[in-house]
């Protein structure tokens, strides 16, 4: 009977420490769940950035436009002196 003590105690020390195992797991998908998010934080912020970078460039980009088209009038203008 001893024998059968001893060895329901290994099972309940097996799976004590399967429980272990099991929390540890559940530990380091949470952290790897905080990462996957911080990383979707980040790249939403550089999507965000890339966005005004886009619209300053299309600005600008305008700009140049409305530069040249001066540039061409004046030098129609200069043209006709």
């Amino acid at each position: 009977m001893a024998v059968y003590g001893i060895i329901n105690a290994m099972k309940g020390i097996i799976n004590a420490i399967n429980g272990i195992l099991k929390v540890i797991d559940g530990i380091i998908n949470a952290i790897e769940g905080i990462i996957d998010a911080i990383n979707g934080i980040i790249n939403t912020i550089k999507g965000i950035i890339n966005a005004i970078n886009g619209i300053f460039n299309a600005i600008y980009g305008i700009v140049k436009a409305i530069n040249t088209i001066f540039e061409a009038i004046y030098g129609m203008f200069k043209a006709m002196e």
